[in-house]
């Protein structure tokens, strides 16, 4: 015999968990089913394992979809203000970092165990390896076979996220599921995701591997002025991750290097006061030593400044503002934060997530097409889609 609950959520990551509070305290029974060992486990990745578990200064302009005013109503509902609350309620220590991310003072596991102890308070059963095998609607019912026998619902709510970080157990399971029951997956890729370089660019770069400087990328007409890291690989930090969301293979990036400076003005002024100065000592101003060491090599940069031209110092200026690449692609899944496209939200409800043309069917979090900035504000998501889906699932 099949068991029967109000609501089952696939999937025992952030949303899902926040979903099954939230429709738990409503008096709804609550089943969440996950084919992982462990609830939770991105949480308990994410931040350096501290969790920047929203950002204050989150908006419907920091994320990213192919019909950007969906996430507007979710999010003006439950606000990072709500879940610091809720946080604050836990007792959980934390800090902000850079302006408006709030991360664990201690551990990401505080999260966590936040979440799993409102689904028991809230009487959400959660049922870990305990994949879902099939998925079918039976009249207004919903009938779900897993490995550990057959259960039934009025609400299913995939909460299942997205491709990244594969290793951790993400599959397309959710999107299978949408497809089945005719919504439209839009393409989907990895998002805030380092970059790769070709072989000689790596093999130029390579100096410069773990070095971290503040930077300006733009790419298709958005910037981000974050740290970029030059690794073994290729491209990342804070600045590379932002940009990646945007990139488009073969696209090229502008990095900026000293930003907020105009140095062909500085170079100007230096080449007439300090003649004798060289383009590594005015780099090492303002950026790491190695960093302005190494890149004043690769550009082919020596000796003293009165021993460039004019147009020299312009073409020096330019490259400075403005030092364009093409990555040869980026690390893909594996190691990205999310994944961009999904399921598409023209077919969802932006007050509850419940598809349109599905009685009882609804999904939250990363597996929809909605992608946060880098920051706190894809946990955002996770907390506001899922509140609106547990208010009504």
């Amino acid at each position: 015999m099949a068991k029967t609950f109000d609501v089952v959520i696939i999937g025992a990551g952030a949303a899902g968990l926040m979903c099954a509070a939230t429709a738990g305290y409503r008096g709804r029974s609550v089943l969440v089913i996950d084919h992982a060992p462990k609830a939770g486990r991105k949480i308990l990745m994410s931040g350096g394992g501290r969790c920047n578990f929203t950002n204050l200064n989150s908006t419907p302009a920091n994320f990213l979809s192919d019909n950007p005013h969906f996430c507007i109503s979710a999010l003006k509902r439950y606000t990072p203000q709500d879940f610091l609350e809720l946080v604050e309620r836990h007792g959980i220590e934390h800090e902000e970092k850079a302006a408006g991310q709030l991360f664990c003072r201690d551990s990401a596991r505080d999260i966590l165990d936040m979440l799993l102890t409102e689904c028991e308070w809230a009487g959400a059963e959660i049922r870990l390896k305990t994949p879902a095998e099939s998925v079918d609607q039976v009249g207004t019912s919903w009938r779900i076979r897993t490995s550990d026998g057959v259960v039934e619902c009025g609400s299913l709510v995939i909460a299942t996220g997205g491709l990244s970080i594969p290793t951790m157990g993400a599959t397309g399971f959710g999107y299978e599921i949408a497809r089945q029951f005719g919504l439209t997956v839009l393409p989907t890729r990895a998002g805030l995701v380092p970059f790769t370089l070709t072989p000689e660019l790596k093999q130029q770069l390579s100096p410069l591997a773990g070095i971290s400087c503040p930077v300006d990328v733009t790419c298709n007409g958005e910037h981000f002025r974050e740290p970029m890291l030059v690794t073994h690989r290729g491209l990342s930090g804070p600045a590379m991750l932002q940009i990646s969301s945007f990139w488009q293979p073969g696209d090229p990036i502008a990095i900026d290097l000293l930003p907020g400076e105009q140095p062909r003005d500085v170079l100007g002024q230096l080449k007439s006061d300090s003649p004798t100065l060289t383009l590594e000592r005015y780099l090492a101003r303002t950026l790491p030593r190695r960093f302005a060491r190494a890149f004043a090599e690769l550009q082919g940069w020596s000796g003293p400044l009165q021993g460039y031209r004019n147009a020299d110092l312009d073409d020096i200026a330019n490259t400075l503002s403005g030092w364009t690449l093409r990555p040869a692609g980026t690390e893909g899944y594996r190691t990205a934060e999310v994944t961009l496209g999904g399921v598409d939200t023209r077919q969802l409800s932006s007050k509850t997530m419940a598809a349109t043309d599905v009685t009882g069917l609804f999904f939250i979090g990363e597996v929809v097409d909605i992608t946060g900035h880098l920051g706190g504000h894809n946990f955002q998501w996770a907390w506001a889609s899922a509140v609106a889906a547990g208010n009504v699932a």
